[in-house]
């Protein structure tokens, strides 16, 4: 039985390490700042909290498109569709801002420190004119960018071109479309996709007993392409009816997310989880909000440890210094 453990997981460690997954931190967690940008013009400093808490680091930025009534439409970081026109440029609320990091990582050029910084993006919406936009200000800074060949087979994983920053987005197939079917063969990918998690039927209440049940092959039943390398779940996938529904941790709990994870793993994939806070009545000092909140410090600080634990990628959470120290202090 010994035996039989130990080739398992050498089999998944060579699928991992033929699929590229070492390259983010040697496959192990991160933190991933969720919403790392301002609502309404408060919460400006988020960016720079969730760059204190040290390297590496996802940096999560949700994608709008603002046009004026004359001139040009621009990227903007947005919490919603609707743009009135203040809200931040993508160009200078992400990357302007980490310009000093990234040039001293190039000045450096320790490879393998890299990526240091995960650029995720969130689009409010996939209009054509958002997604072109985003792809050429990629461009401006592709010199800081992780890339890859787009080779004619999508099926064949082309290995990543090492630099600072890697830009990730989710599973829309509008956005595959501009980001991957566009790109020439032969040409360099920006950035990389999710994979699609299985469309489930039913009623709310048979979703979430399905997503919380299903086993992992059956949520996610495709490989990784040379642009879907990563896996995006809530948490409904891990306890039934998410953060609110949650009651004490237990070790089915634990082998339902260490199960998840160990099978994205295997086919090839990072894997990632939204959002994981916890904090009582009145403790919201950052925004937060109570859409992904277990209630209180001990609960989440027992799904932190677990998806520590179980090497989840992709650790979301609102509380960037409570988890960055968390996750220093544990790991």
């Amino acid at each position: 039985m010994r035996f039989l453990r130990v080739a398992l997981l050498t089999a998944i460690c060579v699928q991992a390490a033929d699929s590229g997954l070492n390259y983010l931190n040697h496959n192990k967690p991160i933190l991933d700042a969720h919403n790392c940008y301002p609502y309404e013009g408060e919460w400006n400093d988020r960016i720079d909290r969730a760059l204190s808490t040290g390297f590496p680091v996802a940096i999560e930025q949700d994608l709008a498109w603002f046009k004026p009534e004359t001139g040009p439409g621009r990227v903007v970081v947005s919490h919603t569709p609707k743009t009135t026109g203040p809200e931040p440029l993508l160009r200078n609320y992400f990357f302007e801002r980490v310009r000093p990091i990234v040039e001293e990582a190039l000045r450096k050029n320790d490879r393998s420190s890299w990526p240091i910084i995960v650029l995720h993006f969130d689009f409010k919406d996939v209009q054509a004119p958002l997604l072109h936009a985003v792809w050429e200000v990629l461009g401006e800074y592709q010199g800081w960018l992780t890339t890859a060949v787009k080779t004619a087979d999508p099926n064949h994983l082309s290995p990543f071109e090492p630099a600072p920053i890697l830009a990730i987005t989710e599973d829309s197939d509008a956005q595959q479309a501009v980001f991957y079917d566009e790109v020439p063969v032969g040409a360099k990918l920006r950035l990389f996709g999710s994979a699609h998690t299985a469309t489930l039927t039913g009623d709310s209440k048979q979703r979430n007993h399905l997503m919380a049940t299903l086993p992992p092959e059956k949520l996610l039943t495709e490989k990784p392409t040379n642009y879907r390398r990563w896996w995006n779940n809530s948490w409904f996938e891990v306890e039934e009816g998410g953060q609110h529904e949650a009651g004490d941790w237990t070790d089915a709990d634990n082998r339902r997310l260490k199960s998840l994870v160990d099978y994205a793993h295997h086919q090839g994939f990072w894997i990632r989880f939204y959002t994981l806070d916890g904090f009582g009545p009145g403790d919201d000092k950052g925004g937060w909000g109570n859409g992904y909140n277990f209630g209180s410090r001990t609960a989440v600080e027992a799904r932190w440890k677990a998806a520590l634990d179980a090497g989840v990628n992709f650790i979301a959470t609102d509380q960037y210094e409570d988890f960055g120290a968390y996750m220093k202090q544990k790991h």
